[in-house]
């Protein structure tokens, strides 16, 4: 039986119901992927970033719980570790520097002027009351200056986060210790009351020039009580604890005072203050430091240094050393070697050194240089230049000792030593010539002619016996000034002239005492050593006078009995004059410290002028 053919019309509805089924449960299918994948991915993701808050607050916990635990012993706080203090003193008793740590008598808040205290905390701290160790709202705004101006421009550190620092930690930069502050800074407020963290700041805070806490600052500064202070030197403290090398009143006195400008334009908008006190303030009288410190005799105080060492372990006691300096002599060296290279400033002429000896030997005066503050090295004592004709000292005194006189005749001639042919300064001969002449002229060609009959290891031993430390090399360029020598050393050198012919070894240190007044060392002096004839000291003082008289040192004659030597190293690069008058010899040296030439400063012009200056 043949089939019906289907309806073309029911099939087409029938295929197209079907179709919108499937698609239907396609897309439910699909939606049901893509929600559960979405669902699935966020899920992972959360637990991801959980288990990563989760390490990061172990490590955390972990890190701060390692803080903690190697905190150092609280118990420290009642100490104040430092190195010990040490007062250099002149041959007179008076200060004339100090190293170490100066300590003083502690302040008491209750005991100070409101404005002391509160130039301190509206500088360092203004919420410090408010706060509880550590302020979040100053934190926060330091942050913020920081970002915008994209560097560190401001601190947050409180007044107790200081304390923290400075009673238990090092001054290491590392997160360790900011969080070991912080821990100690809560430990602090939580056992101490603030005026008692303000007692044990103001009494530990360093202000510069060695002095911890405000009684010694305003001793160190102002030579007062810290209960004496006024409004502006309260302000002048205050503001240089933010840098006290840069704001320090006795050597940067302008960035000092422009800084206290600023402390009191912060008390008077913080209204610790009125503006009549801020505009009388201005205006108020600054106390003088302690006059008896010669701020300038740093180079002489860090030579000290180095040779208590040779004489006392130096212990965790304070001491008072007592030295051979005389204090107006040392004041007057320092102000004229100032005085004359600013004036030969564009005889480019930079640096100078003074030494002055008594007849035993001990220092009386010493400049190391024409600004300590710019340089700290002591061309005194450290630096080795060329002595010039001022090596010829140790030439005549040989000669003296082997029988030559002072009127025996040498040969101004030419003369050649292998491939050395000296010559004189003016390149001119003057034929035959005295000791006495050729010595007082500074005749280079006579003296090696003297040499000539003289044995040159005899010239270097007479050297090494009166005192030079420096190797002397065995060349003949040595007897016109070629070996380099020191200004203490040739200083010495030459006091053997005007003692009798004994030797001299230069000493500082008279004694040294605790602050009980215990005794810890003393000077005594050694059995002296004779190193020159009597005849040879009696003709060498007749040519060292003959060079004041009528040679190269005529600027010394304003100085009574004065007798010296002069000395110039080629080129100009060392000018010398060394000179003793009946009390004392001083070498003075001038020069560069890059050896470069100096414009036509000889040893006969700048450093006898600034010899006879200091001695007459």
């Amino acid at each position: 039986m043949r089939k019906s053919k289907p309806n073309l019309k029911e099939k087409k509805i029938s295929s197209t119901v079907i179709s919108q089924k499937e698609v239907k449960k396609k897309k439910r299918k699909n939606n049901s992927k893509r929600k559960h994948g979405v669902s699935s991915w966020k899920l992972k993701l959360f637990m991801v970033l959980l288990w990563v808050a989760l390490a990061l607050s172990v490590l955390l916990g972990g890190f701060i719980f390692y803080c903690y635990k190697t905190l150092p012993d609280f118990s420290k706080a009642i100490y104040i570790e430092r190195q010990p203090g040490v007062k250099i003193l002149a041959s007179d008793g008076r200060e004339i520097t100090s190293y170490g740590g100066l300590f003083a008598e502690p302040v008491d808040v209750d005991e100070l002027p409101s404005y002391v205290y509160q130039a301190v905390i509206d500088t360092e701290d203004r919420r410090f009351f408010k706060h509880g160790g550590f302020d979040y709202i100053g934190f926060a705004r330091a942050m913020a200056v920081n970002l915008v101006k994209m560097r560190y421009a401001q601190g947050a550190s409180t007044i107790t986060q200081q304390v923290a620092k400075n009673l238990f930690l090092t001054r290491e930069k590392s997160i360790k210790r900011k969080v070991q502050e912080y821990l100690l800074a809560q430990w602090l407020e939580k056992h101490f009351t603030k005026k008692q963290i303000l007692n044990i700041y103001l009494n530990r805070v360093f202000f510069g020039s060695g002095a911890y806490g405000l009684n010694a600052a305003a001793k160190r500064f102002f030579n007062k009580q810290a209960k004496d202070l006024n409004l502006r030197e309260a302000a002048i403290l205050a503001g240089a604890l933010k840098a006290p090398s840069r704001y320090n009143y006795l050597s940067h006195k302008s960035q000092a005072l422009a800084r206290s400008e600023v402390v009191l334009k912060l008390m008077l908008r913080a209204g610790t203050i009125s503006l009549k006190q801020f505009e009388e303030a201005v205006n108020l009288p600054i106390g003088e430091a302690n006059k008896d410190r010669i701020l300038g005799a740093r180079y002489f105080g860090d030579y000290i240094m180095a040779e208590l060492a040779k004489f006392i372990k130096v212990s965790n006691e304070d001491i008072y050393v007592k030295t051979t300096l005389d204090y107006h002599l040392q004041q007057r060296a320092e102000y004229l070697l100032r005085k004359y290279l600013r004036q030969n400033a564009n005889k480019h002429v930079t640096e100078g050194a003074v030494v002055i000896l008594d007849k035993n030997g001990a220092i009386k005066a010493m400049v190391g240089g024409a600004d300590y503050y710019k340089s700290q090295f002591n061309r005194a004592t450290q630096a080795l230049r060329q002595a010039g004709s001022s090596f010829k000292l140790f030439v005549y005194l040989t000669a003296f000792e082997n029988g030559f006189s002072p009127d025996e005749l040498l040969a101004d001639e030419p003369i050649r030593i292998n491939d050395w042919e000296p010559q004189n300064y003016d390149k001119k001969f003057r034929g035959a010539v005295s000791l006495r002449q050729a010595f007082a002229q500074s005749l280079n060609v006579a003296t090696v002619d003297l040499a000539t009959y003289l044995n040159l290891e005899d010239i270097i031993s007479m050297a090494l016996k009166l005192g030079i430390t420096t190797d002397v090399s065995d060349e003949p360029s040595i007897i016109l000034g070629a070996a380099e020598v020191r200004v203490l050393d040739m200083a010495a050198a030459y006091t053997a002239t005007v003692n009798g012919g004994f030797a001299v070894f230069p000493y500082a240190i008279l004694d040294v005492t605790d602050t009980d007044g215990h005794q810890l060392y003393q000077y005594h002096p050694a059995e002296r050593e004779r190193v020159l004839k009597p005849k040879t000291v009696q003709n060498i003082n007749i040519l060292l006078r003959e060079v004041v008289k009528n040679g190269t040192g005529k600027k010394a004659q304003k100085v009574k009995n004065a007798r010296g030597k002069t000395g110039t190293s080629q080129n100009y690069r060392d000018a010398w004059f060394i000179g003793s008058n009946d009390r004392y010899t001083a070498a003075v040296w001038v020069g560069n410290d890059d050896n470069s030439p100096m414009d036509g400063v000889g040893g006969g012009s700048l450093p006898t002028e600034i010899w006879a200056e200091i001695m007459k």
